[in-house]
Order: C-alpha cells, then sequence, then structure tokens
C-alpha cells in the first residue's frame, strides 16, 4: 500500500504489536492520535508525504478498533491530489472510514468523477472501486450514467470495464429506485458478445440482477445466454486462466443458468433444443471424484443445471436421468454430496410425474435417516414428507415411528408432528389413525403439541363408529405402569365420553375405568386434573345401576378439591359435586358432547403454512441462542401466537358445548401484566378445542355480571392495543408454584402515575423502578432485590421494546447474592407517538423453582408529555388554526361512574396534562395543556378540551387538537382509555357486627433486608 519508507508508520505499528497488554496500547493509540489532531491543527503546510504517513495512521488505529473522529477531511482531500500514491491512500482511507451518508462525501463527487471521465486508468479502477465499497444514494446519483458509459466503451481496458460492472451491481442492488435503467436492455445485452470472460463473468453478475428485477426488458438477451453456456459446455475459445481443474469457468456457467430461471420459458424451439443439449451435456459428464476442489466446482455446475432442469419442465427422460443421478449422490460417502443430493431430490418433487421415480429411491432415503449428520436426517425426513402418498403412507409412517425412538430430542417435535400430519392425511381408516397417533404419544409425549391430540379428540367424537375402538386403546395404554401426561389427558377424555359402551367387556366396568384414571392423579399437573375430573363425573352419569361405593369415592374426591388454591380445579370440583346430586336430570346436563363441525385440520394448515425453506430462520435462532451476554435488547421480533387468556369464572351454571374457533389476536394479547411461566422451548399451540379442555366456560344467571378483561386500558392493563406485536412473547399456562406478591396489574398502573415503586414482588425477589424523564429520553433503573440467605442464579433479562421505543439495558449479572440487590441503569428514547409498551421478560432460578416472569415497563405516552400553561392569546389562535380531522378529533365518551369535575382536573394532571382555568366560559368545561416530545415530532404542543354534563356525569365529549395527526388519535385514546376505565366507587364497610377475616400475621423484616432499603430509597 505504498508505505515503503515511511519509518514513523513502521515505528508505530512496532510499538502497538509490543505492547503487553489493552492499557498499553490504549495509551500508545491515545499518544499518537492527540500528535496527529497537533499536527493537523497547528501545521498549515503539511507536506503530501506528512499527510499521507498521518491517515495511514488514523487508517491503522480505526482497524485496531479505536474510534478516530476526526482527519476526514485530510482523507478526503488526498483523492484530488494528481499522484498516484496520495491518490490511492485518500481513496482507500475513505473507504474505510466514512459510510454512504457522511456529509464529506459530496466534496469528493466532483474529483471521483472527474477520475472516472479521465483518460488515467489507474485513477479510473481506484474511483469505481471507492464507489462500489460505498454504494451511497448521491453515488448512484452522479454517477450510474457515467459508469455505465465505461462499461460499455470498447476503448476501455477490460480491467476497467470488470470493475464499471461490479461498481454498477453495486449501485443497482443499494438503491434500485435511483438507478435509471430504462432503455439499458439494447445496450446490456451487447455486453454478451463480449469474448474477454472476465469482462463477461462480470457483465453476467450485473444482468442477472436486471433480470431478476424485470425480465420482460430482457427477452433479447435469451438467446445470447444460451450461445455463452454452450461455448463454455463445448470449451470453446476458454483461455487457460479461466479454467479450473478442468471446468471451464464454472463461475459464468452458474452465473447464466442462474439468469435463465429468470424466464418463465424459452418459446423458440431452436434455443430450447439447443439449451437441452448443453444441460444434457452437463449431467452426463459429471461425476464424483476424488479431487475435492473439482468436486465443489462440477456440482455447483450441475445442481444449478438441475435447478434449470426443473424450471423449464423437460422431457419425463431427462427428468428420470435427474433422478437417477441424484439416486447416486445419495448413496456416496462424501456427507455434502449427500446433503445436496437430498435437497434437490425434495425440490424436484414440485415437478409433475417425478414423484414415482423418486420413490425407487425410497430405502436410501430411510437409510438416511440414520446419518451421524443431523442436517442430512433433516433432509431424509423432508423428502419423505413430500414423497408421502396413499400407496407408500403406511411403509413411511411406520419407518418414522420406527426411528422416532431413537432420534435426536432436537428432530423429536418436528419427526412427530409431520407422521400426524402424514397419518391424517393418508389414513387408510380412521383406526389406523388412532393407533398411530396413540403410539406419537407414548413415543414422545414430550414433543406433542395439543394440536395432535385435539384432532384425535375431534375424530373419535365425529365418527361413531371409532368411539369403542379408541376407548378400548386408550384403556390399554392407560394400563402401563408409566403413562404419560398427554396420554392420560387424552385417555381421561376419550373413555369419561365412551368407556360406557367397553362396559359388558371384561375390566372395563365403570369402578374399574375409575380405577386405572384414578391411579394417574398423583403423577399429573393441574392442568390436567380439570380433565380427569370430567371425566369422574361422566363416568359417575354412565354408571347404571348407580354404584353406592363408587359415588361415594368420587364425591370424595370433589370435596377434596373444593378448596384447591387452583381456580379452575376449584370450580370444577364445586360444580361436577353439586350437578352430581341432581339424580336423573344429570344424564341431560352432562350429555355426550355434540360433533364438531368439518373444517380443515389445523396441523395440515399449518404443514402448508410452514412449507418453505426455514434455514435462515434456523440460523437467527441459532445466532440468538449463542448470545453471551444475559442483558439482550430485541429491536425487531415477528408476532408469535402466545398462549390463550383464560375465560372469566362466574357462578355455578352449565358447561358450554365447545368451541373449535381458534383465540384471536386480541385474545391473546390481553395478559395480566406479569404472567408466570416455566421455561419451555416450546412455544405453546392455539387451544383448538376452545372451552372444552380450558377453563369452563360460564353462562351466568340473569343479572350476573362478569367483569371484563377487555375493560382494561390499553397500554396500561393490557387490552387489545396495549402492546405492539413486536413486544409479545409466547406465555404458557401458569403453573409455577411460586405466586407473585400483591396484584401486579395495579402495581403496573401505578407506576404509570409516578416515576418509582414496585413493580413485581414474590416471596424470592422483588423489582422496583426508579426513572427520570427528560423531553424524548427516560432514564430507568431496575433495582432487583435478593430476599433470601441463598443466592438467585441463571438471572436473565430481556427487554422487548415496541417498534416506537428504542431500549437500552446495562449487562445483568448472572448470580445475585444473598440479600442483595442489583440496579440495571435502562435507557429510553421516544421515537414517535404511540400507546404501546415494552416487555421485560425476567427470569431466575432459586433452588429447583425456574422462575420466568413477563412484565410491562411503565414507559408510556404520557411520560413523554409535559405540562405547560397557556394563555387566552396563545391558546385560541393555535386551536383555530388546527381546524378538523385527522390534526383536530372529538368523541363522545361515557365513564363508568359520575365523575365530579375536581377529580377529573386532578386524574388529568397526573398524566401530565396542565388545566387552563378561565379559558373555556363554560364552568362544567374543562380545557387542558401538554406538551409531547418525541425524536420524530420534537416538541408538539397539544390541546384538549372536555365537555361535561351536569344533569349526566357519566357522559363527556372530549376533543384533541396538535399538529401531527398520529400524536392526536393516540393521545385521544390514551385519555379515553384512562377515563373509562376508572376504579368504580369503593364497597360500604362491613358493619361491626360482621366477623373480621382471620389475617395472618405480617412477618418482620429485617433492618438490612434489600425490600426495606429499596421501599425507603424509593
Amino acid at each position: 500500500m505504498a508505505m515503503h519508507g515511511m519509518r514513523g508508520l513502521s515505528v508505530f505499528i512496532s510499538d502497538i504489536r509490543n505492547c503487553q497488554n489493552k492499557d498499553q496500547e490504549r495509551l500508545r493509540v491515545d499518544k499518537e492520535l492527540g500528535n496527529v489532531r497537533n499536527r493537523f491543527k497547528t501545521e498549515k503546510g503539511l507536506t503530501p508525504y506528512e499527510k499521507k504517513k498521518y491517515v495511514w495512521k488514523m487508517l491503522y488505529i480505526y482497524m485496531l478498533g479505536y474510534d478516530v473522529d476526526f482527519g476526514h477531511m485530510e482523507a478526503v482531500s488526498l483523492i484530488s491530489a494528481p499522484k498516484y500514491p496520495e491518490k490511492q491512500v485518500g481513496y482507500i482511507v475513505t473507504s474505510s472510514l466514512l459510510n454512504e451518508n457522511h456529509d464529506f462525501l459530496r466534496l469528493a463527487i466532483n474529483t471521483v468523477r472527474n477520475d472516472i471521465i479521465g483518460r488515467n486508468e489507474t485513477f479510473q479502477c481506484l474511483a469505481l472501486t471507492m464507489v462500489g465499497n460505498i454504494g451511497g444514494r448521491e453515488f448512484a446519483e452522479s454517477l450510474a450514467p457515467d459508469v455505465q458509459k465505461l462499461l460499455l466503451s470498447s476503448s476501455c481496458r477490460p480491467l476497467v470495464r470488470k470493475k464499471a460492472a461490479l461498481c454498477l451491481l453495486r449501485l443497482f442492488r443499494k438503491n434500485q429506485d435511483v438507478v435509471n435503467v430504462d432503455g439499458w436492455a439494447d445496450r446490456m445485452a451487447q455486453l454478451l458478445d463480449e469474448r474477454d470472460l472476465g469482462v463477461l463473468t462480470s457483465s453476467v453478475s450485473l444482468l442477472v440482477a436486471l433480470v431478476s428485477n424485470n425480465h420482460e426488458v430482457y427477452w433479447t438477451c435469451l438467446p445470447k445466454f444460451v450461445k455463452i453456456l454452450e461455448r463454455l459446455a463445448r470449451n470453446q475459445d476458454v483461455p487457460q486462466e479461466y479454467t479450473y481443474y478442468g471446468i471451464p469457468s464454472p463461475w459464468l456457467q452458474v452465473k447464466t443458468m442462474r439468469a435463465l430461471q429468470y424466464f418463465p420459458t424459452i418459446e423458440d424451439p431452436n434455443t430450447r433444443r439447443t439449451l437441452f443439449e448443453v444441460l444434457q451435456r452437463i449431467l452426463m459428464g459429471t461425476d464424483v471424484v476424488k479431487n475435492v476442489n473439482k468436486n465443489n466446482a462440477s456440482h455447483a455446475v450441475l445442481f444449478e443445471a438441475l435447478a434449470l432442469v426443473m424450471h423449464l419442465v423437460a422431457e419425463k427422460e431427462m427428468m428420470s436421468q435427474c433422478v437417477s443421478l441424484l439416486g447416486k449422490f445419495i448413496a456416496v460417502r462424501e456427507p455434502n454430496i449427500r446433503y445436496l443430493g437430498l435437497e434437490n431430490m425434495t425440490r424436484m418433487l414440485m415437478v409433475t410425474d417425478v414423484q414415482e421415480i423418486i420413490k425407487r429411491h425410497q430405502a436410501q432415503i430411510i437409510t438416511s435417516l440414520k446419518d451421524p449428520d443431523i442436517s442430512i436426517r433433516r433432509r431424509a425426513l423432508d423428502l419423505l414428507y413430500g414423497l408421502c402418498d396413499v400407496t407408500n403412507a403406511k411403509d413411511i409412517v411406520e419407518e418414522l415411528l420406527q426411528y422416532l425412538s431413537s432420534a435426536d430430542f432436537a428432530m423429536r417435535e418436528e419427526l412427530s408432528l409431520k407422521a400426524a400430519i402424514l397419518a391424517e392425511k393418508f389414513a387408510p381408516d380412521l383406526s389406523w389413525y388412532v393407533d398411530v397417533i396413540l403410539q406419537l404419544i407414548d413415543k414422545a409425549g414430550d414433543f406433542i403439541s395439543d394440536d395432535i391430540w385435539f384432532r384425535v379428540v375431534q375424530f373419535v367424537t365425529n365418527n361413531d363408529d371409532l368411539q369403542p375402538y379408541a376407548a378400548a386403546k386408550a384403556k390399554e395404554y392407560l394400563d402401563k405402569p408409566a403413562v404419560h401426561e398427554t396420554m392420560v389427558k387424552v385417555s381421561a377424555y376419550i373413555l369419561g365420553e365412551y368407556s360406557h359402551l367397553l362396559a359388558r367387556r371384561p375390566g372395563c366396568s365403570p369402578k374399574e375405568i375409575f380405577s386405572i384414571l384414578h391411579e394417574k392423579l398423583p403423577t399429573v399437573s393441574t392442568t390436567t386434573i380439570p380433565i380427569l375430573l370430567s371425566a369422574y363425573a361422566k363416568i359417575l352419569m354412565h354408571t347404571h345401576p348407580p354404584d353406592q361405593e363408587l359415588q361415594n369415592q368420587i364425591w370424595a374426591i370433589f370435596n377434596k378439591y373444593e378448596s384447591c388454591i387452583d381456580a379452575e380445579i376449584q370450580q370444577r370440583a364445586v360444580e361436577y359435586f353439586a350437578l352430581s346430586r341432581k339424580g336423573a336430570a344429570l344424564m341431560d346436563i352432562l350429555a355426550e358432547m355434540p360433533k364438531f363441525p368439518e373444517r380443515q385440520s389445523s396441523l395440515i394448515k399449518k404443514a402448508e403454512d410452514t412449507e418453505v425453506d426455514t434455514a435462515e430462520q434456523s440460523a437467527i435462532k441459532l445466532r440468538a441462542r449463542q448470545q453471551t451476554s444475559n442483558a439482550l435488547v430485541v429491536t425487531d421480533q415477528r408476532p408469535v401466537n402466545g398462549a390463550p387468556p383464560p375465560v372469566p369464572v362466574g357462578q355455578l351454571s352449565l358447561v358450554k358445548v365447545p368451541s373449535m374457533d381458534h383465540y384471536s389476536t386480541d385474545q391473546a394479547l390481553s395478559q395480566e401484566n406479569g404472567t408466570l411461566s416455566k421455561v419451555d422451548s416450546q412455544p405453546p399451540s392455539a387451544d383448538l378445542l376452545g372451552d372444552l379442555l380450558g377453563p369452563l366456560a360460564i353462562e351466568g344467571p340473569p343479572g350476573a355480571t362478569v367483569k371484563s378483561e377487555h375493560n382494561a386500558v390499553s397500554g396500561l392493563e393490557g387490552g387489545p392495543d396495549a402492546v405492539d406485536d413486536s413486544a409479545i412473547v409466547p406465555v404458557e399456562e401458569q403453573t409455577n408454584t411460586v405466586q407473585p406478591i400483591g396484584n401486579i396489574a395495579e402495581r403496573f398502573h401505578s407506576l404509570c402515575l409516578k416515576d418509582s415503586g414496585v413493580l413485581y414482588e414474590d416471596p424470592y425477589i422483588q423489582i422496583g423502578i426508579k426513572a427520570e424523564w427528560r423531553a424524548h429520553h427516560g432514564r430507568l433503573v431496575l433495582f432487583l432485590g435478593n430476599k433470601n440467605t441463598a443466592p438467585l442464579i441463571s438471572v436473565q433479562v430481556v427487554i422487548l421494546p415496541p417498534a416506537h421505543l428504542k431500549v437500552e439495558l446495562s449487562l445483568v449479572p448472572d448470580t445475585i447474592p444473598p440479600r442483595a440487590q442489583v440496579q440495571c441503569p435502562l435507557e429510553v428514547v421516544n421515537l414517535r407517538p404511540s400507546r404501546d409498551v415494552a416487555v421485560l421478560d425476567f427470569s431466575y432460578k432459586f433452588g429447583t423453582n425456574m422462575v420466568n416472569v413477563k412484565l410491562r415497563l411503565p414507559a408510556v405516552l404520557n411520560k413523554f408529555l409535559q405540562p405547560i400553561p397557556v394563555s387566552t392569546d396563545e391558546f385560541f389562535p393555535q386551536w383555530r388554526s388546527l381546524s378538523g380531522p385527522p390534526l383536530k378529533l372529538q368523541e363522545v365518551v361515557r365513564v363508568v361512574r359520575p365523575m365530579p369535575l375536581p377529580e377529573m382536573a386532578n386524574l388529568l394532571n397526573s398524566f401530565r396534562l396542565m388545566i387552563c382555568p378561565g379559558l373555556d366560559p363554560n364552568p362544567n368545561n374543562l380545557v387542558a395543556s401538554t406538551t409531547f416530545y418525541s425524536e420524530n415530532t420534537r416538541a408538539m404542543l397539544c390541546l384538549i378540551r372536555i365537555e361535561t354534563d351536569p344533569a349526566d356525569r357519566t357522559q363527556l365529549r372530549m376533543t384533541l387538537a396538535s399538529g401531527d395527526p398520529t400524536l392526536t388519535f393516540e393521545l385521544k385514546e390514551f385519555i379515553k382509555e384512562q377515563l373509562v376505565s376508572i376504579p368504580t366507587a369503593p364497597r360500604a364497610p362491613v358493619p361491626p357486627a360482621a366477623a373480621p377475616p382471620a389475617t395472618e400475621p405480617t412477618p418482620q423484616i429485617p433492618a438490612n433486608d434489600p425490600t426495606a432499603l429499596l421501599a425507603g430509597l424509593l
């Protein structure tokens, strides 16, 4: 890099290499940066040699990872130097230090253009290299026509034209809307007649990008692409330097065939015949050899040719030849070739009439399931899944079931799902389908999603002939000593509904069925107990004549669970005990479940939606798993289906008919703040049976009211608009034994109105928040206090911000010592107005308890408001200038209870709205003003007017105006949600005659307890 003779630079590099540690290196770098800065400032007359030396030093320091925030102008100025050494330094350093948006690049555009259109080929190459590396918008606007002229110029050397093609490719990829390609087709087609393979390869790279964007205007290039391919396949006029291990320019062959795949078809019969002859030559001339490099090149050409054959839908003979060739590849020892063979064979399944040919290699594909390489096993599974039809479904599913017992845990979930889908799509009879699903549950119960056994229940319910067989098989599996909990669920449901059909068989009396089910009760979790209770009630109903001993046993179980802490179990026990005492009426109340409406299987729909190549998604997950820091900031999360919300529990009544509807996204978003869940790698699946197997859906008696969760405030109480899709994470049912202390939603609501307090607390930890808000910036400190004498380990914190917030969290330690408190600063920047909230995903381990809690952070809309007084002279001109929607919006709102005017004024003040008395002549109205801050809008004045009716204090009209339509809408909705969610008046006190409820003594907190310290701090 023209550094010969620069003694100062050589000494500096030597000093850096001799540093013993990072601190010494930093001191030496700081010293040198100070020296360079002083030389640039104080000595105007730097010689080109000195300027070049100091710029090289800046580049070396930058390459070491240090920030270089000066000297950019000196680097740019070297571009205009007349001599090559200085100009080279200028171009190299500028392209390394500056990005496409840097202001200094504008100063260099004219100089770069002069070098491009000049006659010095060396300068042209330097300029093209820098433009291609930076690829900025302004470069594209100013220089793209000149670069194109250089590419098409016949007087330029091939070296310059190659760089021009690659530079133009970079500009087009980066700024397709700026680079005007209209009228390029004819001129670009001329490039395909080029004899120099270097220029031709670069030009074809550019044309691949152009054709992929719009192939219609490049039809004239198609026969020329075929001629290039024919020239290379016949090895005609190919220089030795472009022959790689005997293969003529494999890169150009691959690019040419890639370009041909963007054309839908080839209509000219001569061109099509020529192309197929070339492809036939490639297919016949490729074989596996010992030389790895030659293998890689030849197989790159071969697999691109296979893709082109599939795209053009060649004759059946050629397709058969392709399959036979791939069949050889999946049998070789080299794993890379086996992988590519399986992958391309899977792609060939999309071509009609090829499936029968691929079936000939089914045995070899099944053998690949046992390959040591998991990626090959996955590809073999995908291929078998696509290959399956009615004729071979039994064989393939049986192979998958056999392989399931020894399969890696990483593959069992996918394997189980695909086996279940194949069994459903191609089942010769329903009894075989039930056998397959029950075997899946028995062998891989941990990896069976609820969708699979829900589907079995639907089939059994809708087919009367299948019910006795399914009940008998369920009993057969329950007789085993070790049964998975999912098997208990499906068996309990089937036996509860249809065990009476087996009553005459030996060992299938109601008492024996109850005994088999009841043996499993101590081993299941709280999510399965409600299903078992339902089965007990059904068994009791079907017992004829009534068995007093069985009835007493079941009633004893119902009595036991009437005081269960789980509300769902408690309610079922109470209701079933009451229903079972109704005698003959029980037959009508607990009648057999009706048939489900026919609809598309959710499993098959899921498979259709996900039948794409997920390699990129897998890589993203793998990179996320490999993060070393525990304090992660996720900036762009795709929406994920959350667990369905719990159904509100009302008074004793009838159970609804089960619904097959999926929970909507809005329902899934209405989660309580801080749902506790166990850490599990499997995301929860959609609840297909709805009310049937979830919490009981209760129809209350007339007059009874159930408080709806949708009354919660959006953004505060987790309503439908509460959290942006990017801030939603899947949560499971609350199954932890660790329960929070206090109401989490109330804590969050309180912190939305004040800046410090406790966000979450349980027996092991307390999480507090202290916040400062200034304009559109916020600084929060999370206080994580360990309340116990043992450490909290595996501590992890993930912030899931919505799109309008930029959040940065400092590193969180993996362990919190006993009786200690950790402070974690959190920086928040508001980008634009929105009511969405960020989510804090916090997890830790204490002893054997792994706790995961998801909390909403109180970084809500009103935190970025600043009250401001407005006089009459300021208010009315602003109010009149903002005329009508979308800048001024009005809505009539009905609150839940009458609200006095002073109380409403205090509520608005708590939202950082300043009441401006005297502006409205009507004393029953309120006028308020505030300023909203965000990075996009900066300071934006907001004006609010609320009109009330003295005769009806529950109704008001709200008008809100600002200079930004989004802000107007979001702030109006925010205030409306606050007003409609005001707590109702407190209940009357308990009369003195009533005995006060017993309360547990409050434990004394030691003075050194972090809870007490945190309370004192806040």
